[in-house]
C-alpha cells in the first residue's frame, strides 16, 4: 500500500485565492472520494497533483517521502494519472483510437501492426468495443471518456485520478466503469473520484473528502456520513428543495416539429412546444438527444420533415439563422460550443446579441455591454472575481451559467437546453432550475433535454422519449414516473 499526501497546498490566479492551505489523503487499494460545489477547488487540487499548476505552495509526500511534482512529466513518474471532465480538451481527434492510448509509450520509429494490437488489448481489458483504427473525431462522448480510461491504465498507474467520468456515460456504462475501478483496487491502484452525483459516490467509494470555497471541510469513512449531510457540508447550509414550484400558464402552440429525419441519428421526430411550457427529452446516452438539439439549431442539415416556429415553417442552414428567428442553445459541451473560454466574462455574455451594444459606425458601446454583462452576473450569482475574467478561469457551474446567461440578452422565444446540469454542483443545479422556470414564466418555450430522469420529472410540463433517434413516446409529467420513463428509454413497447 502507497500512502499519498498533500499537506497545506494552496494556490491563487488573478483575483482568485483558488486553494487555501488545503491538505488532502489517498491510498492505494481504496476509492478516495473528493467532493465539493463548483468552485470549491476540486479541480485545481487535483491539477496540482497532477503537475498542470506548478505555482502553489505546500508540500507533497509518498510514503513520508517529500517528492517534487512540478509537471505532468512529474507526476506520471510517481504513477499518477488523470482523465479530466472536459474530454475533448486532452484527445488528439485527428489521430485513431489507438494513436491516442499509446501516444506516450512509442520512439521514433513506430511499429503500426503492434501499436494497434496493444490498443486493442487494452480495450478488450475494459470491455470497451471501440476499434482502434478508428478517428477519435468520430467517436460518441462516451466512446472518447472510455479511450481516456484506457490510456490511463496503460501505463504503470498507482493513482488514478477520476474528474465527474460518469457525466457522459450511460447507466449500463457507468456500471461498466465501476467494474474497472473495482479491478484497479483489486490491482492495489488509488482511485480519486471526483462527482456531483452523490449515489454514484456511495456506491463505489470508500472515503469522503469535502471541500468548500477552496478550504478542507472534513474527511469522512463513507459509511458514517449521509448524503443529507455531505450536501449540507458542501454548501455551508441546509439542504432546500431542489426543484422549484410553478404554476405553468401554457399558451399558443410555438414549436412544431413533423417528421424531422436529419443526416445520421434523428427518424420521424414528431413533438411540440407551447408558450409557457417546459417539455422534457427523455432517453439514454446515444438516444439522439443532442442530436435533436443540434438539428432543431440549424447546425445539422434536415432530410425531411417540417420545423415551424409560430406557424411559421423554419428552412434553417446555420445556427445564425435559428439565432435570427428566435432560437436559443444551451449545449451539453459547454467548453467546445457553449462559451469563448478565452475571452472575459463580459465578452461571452454580449456574445449572442452584439447588435444590441453596436453604436454609431457599428462600433461596440462597451459601456453598456459592461452594465448588461454585470446585470446577468448579479442575477444570475455567477461567481467572478472581475468582468473582465477569463471564462477558463471560473468554475464548471459558472461557465454553465454563463452558457445560460448570455441567451438572456438575447431574449429568445424558443431555449433549448442540452444536459444543462451535467457537471455542475446542487447549489448551482438549483439556480438553473429557478432560472428556466422563470423562462417558462415569461412565456418563453423552453426545451430540456436529460438523462437525469429525476430532473425531467422535476421541472418539465410534458415529456417525449427518444430511443434509437425516434420518439417512442409523449407523456403528461404529473401522470408518469421514472420507472415508465426508464421503460420507453430502453425500448419498452
Amino acid at each position: 500500500m502507497m500512502r499519498l499526501e498533500m499537506k497545506d497546498i494552496s494556490i491563487g490566479f488573478p483575483g482568485v485565492k483558488a486553494l487555501d492551505r488545503v491538505s488532502f489523503t489517498a491510498e492505494t487499494g481504496k476509492v478516495q472520494a473528493l467532493i465539493g460545489a463548483n468552485g470549491a477547488g476540486k479541480s485545481t487540487l487535483m491539477k496540482v497533483l497532477s503537475g498542470a499548476y506548478s505555482h502553489y505552495t505546500g508540500e507533497l509526500h509518498f510514503d513520508g517521502k517529500q517528492a517534487a511534482i512540478r509537471t505532468p512529466r512529474d507526476a506520471a513518474s510517481f504513477g499518477i494519472q488523470t482523465v479530466y471532465q472536459e474530454v475533448d480538451t486532452a484527445l488528439i481527434p485527428y489521430l485513431t483510437v489507438g494513436e491516442n492510448i499509446l501516444v506516450t509509450h512509442e520512439k521514433a520509429f513506430i511499429n503500426w501492426g503492434l501499436l494497434h494490437r496493444k490498443a486493442e488489448e487494452i480495450l478488450k481489458s475494459i470491455h470497451v468495443n471501440v476499434p482502434s483504427k478508428k478517428l477519435v473525431q468520430d467517436l460518441t462522448l462516451a466512446e472518447k471518456q472510455m479511450v481516456l480510461i484506457a490510456r490511463a491504465i496503460s501505463t504503470e498507474c498507482r493513482f488514478l485520478i477520476l474528474d465527474e467520468p460518469t457525466a457522459p456515460l450511460s447507466h449500463t456504462e457507468t456500471q461498466e466503469l465501476f467494474r474497472i475501478v473495482r479491478d484497479l483496487k483489486k490491482k492495489d491502484v488509488g482511485v480519486i473520484f471526483i462527482s456531483h452525483r452523490l449515489p454514484e459516490i456511495f456506491e463505489i467509494c470508500d472515503q469522503i473528502t469535502i471541500m468548500r470555497n477552496g478550504r478542507l471541510v472534513s474527511n469522512h469513512e463513507i459509511s458514517q456520513i449521509t448524503q443529507n449531510e455531505v450536501i449540507e457540508k458542501m454548501l455551508g447550509e441546509k439542504l432546500v428543495e431542489q426543484f422549484p414550484s410553478r404554476k405553468s400558464s401554457i399558451g399558443e402552440k410555438m414549436l412544431e416539429v413533423r417528421g424531422l429525419y436529419d443526416q445520421e441519428k434523428i427518424q420521424d421526430i414528431h413533438l411540440h412546444v407551447r408558450e409557457g411550457e417546459i417539455v422534457g427529452i427523455a432517453g439514454l446516452v446515444g438516444a439522439g438527444k443532442t442530436e435533436l438539439c443540434k438539428t432543431l439549431f440549424g447546425h445539422t442539415r434536415i432530410t425531411a420533415g417540417e420545423v415551424l416556429l409560430k406557424g411559421r415553417n423554419l428552412n434553417l442552414k446555420s445556427p445564425h439563422q435559428a439565432v435570427k428567428n428566435g432560437i436559443a442553445l444551451v449545449p451539453e459541451e459547454r467548453r467546445k460550443e457553449g462559451v469563448l473560454v478565452e475571452e472575459a466574462v463580459s465578452v461571452n455574455l454580449s456574445a449572442a446579441s452584439l447588435g444590441q451594444f453596436a453604436g454609431g459606425l457599428s462600433f461596440l458601446d462597451f459601456k453598456a455591454e459592461r452594465g448588461k454583462s454585470g446585470e446577468i452576473v448579479k442575477s444570475l450569482g455567477i461567481k467572478t472575481p472581475a468582468l473582465e475574467t477569463k471564462v477558463k478561469n471560473l468554475s464548471g457551474g459558472n461557465q454553465q451559467k454563463i452558457a445560460i446567461g448570455k441567451w438572456l440578452l438575447a431574449d429568445a422565444d424558443l431555449y433549448i437546453f442540452d444536459e444543462p446540469t451535467k457537471g455542475v454542483d446542487v447549489g448551482a443545479k438549483k439556480d438553473i432550475f429557478d432560472l428556466i422556470a422563470g423562462l417558462a414564466g415569461r412565456g418563453k418555450a423552453v426545451i430540456y433535454a436529460s438523462s437525469e430522469l429525476t430532473e425531467i420529472m422535476g421541472v418539465t410540463d410534458r415529456i417525449y422519449v427518444l430511443y434509437d433517434g425516434r420518439t417512442v413516446k409523449e407523456l403528461e409529467t404529473r401522470k408518469t414516473n421514472e420507472e415508465e420513463l426508464l421503460f420507453y428509454s430502453t425500448g419498452g413497447n
